[in-house]
């Protein structure tokens, strides 16, 4: 049974309009969506690499929100197993998007996370890409965190990219600072860092220039990526 809170979503996402939203994120057409993007990849292998994994394959990795399947596919491109690869996602119409782009061997469930059926202790990576900042009910973010913590197994973690900021042109989202996310992970070893320059300057500077500003001005920041990691 979907919980006030996930109403509360699929009626923020309703809201939206799809097409400037497309424009604005693609990769292709923006970019500073494609600067972030690389970045991104960047940071996420690093991160990986300092943890000892010399190669995503054979790893089992699961994404929460995994919209229309762009971070999978990202993952697929960065060398993890199809068949040990999967996502959740909650809008049907985005879940039928990922089957559509994705290898057959990758699996994408729909539905509320929490009531999805994921075995415990069966990941080694589960992904929240920009998901806490959209659930603005701070019990079912407790909730989320606590299933995303079951999932994984020890030695692995869960790997957070969301805002550290508030957005003050979409009340739709809430920031997660660092100290919340200590609060949703207290078991877990953080590895953290500032990512993406603010999105309202990056797409107003030419190309080229998206990189240095974002290394100069490291408080123009405005997401976090962090590998919260399980004991064994």
């Amino acid at each position: 049974m979907s919980t006030p809170e996930i109403h509360a979503v699929q009626a923020r996402y309703a809201r939206r309009d799809n097409g400037a939203d497309a424009q604005r994120y693609s990769l292709y057409a923006n970019a500073a969506a494609l600067q972030a993007q690389q970045e991104r990849l960047h940071a996420m292998a690093r991160l990986w690499r300092a943890h000892g994994w010399a190669s995503l394959a054979d790893r089992t990795l699961l994404e929460v929100g995994c919209g229309s399947g762009g971070n999978l596919l990202d993952l697929l491109r960065l060398g993890a197993t199809p068949r040990l690869l999967g996502g959740i996602e909650l809008l049907p119409e985005r879940a039928t998007a990922a089957r559509a782009l994705l290898p057959d061997g990758v699996t994408v469930l729909e539905g509320d996370a929490c009531v999805v059926p994921v075995a415990d202790a069966s990941q080694q990576a589960v992904l929240a890409f920009t998901v806490f900042s959209s659930l603005l009910d701070p019990g079912y973010r407790q909730q989320f965190a606590r299933t995303l913590w079951r999932w994984v197994a020890p030695g692995g973690g869960v790997l957070v990219y969301d805002l550290v900021v508030n957005n003050p042109h979409n009340p739709d989202v809430r920031k997660l600072p660092l100290d919340e996310l200590r609060e949703l992970f207290p078991r877990a070893r953080l590895h953290s860092r500032r990512l993406t320059l603010a999105p309202p300057i990056a797409r107003r500077l030419p190309a080229g220039l998206i990189t240095p500003a974002s290394l100069l001005l490291p408080p123009l920041r405005t997401h976090r990526l962090t590998w919260a990691v399980k004991p064994l």
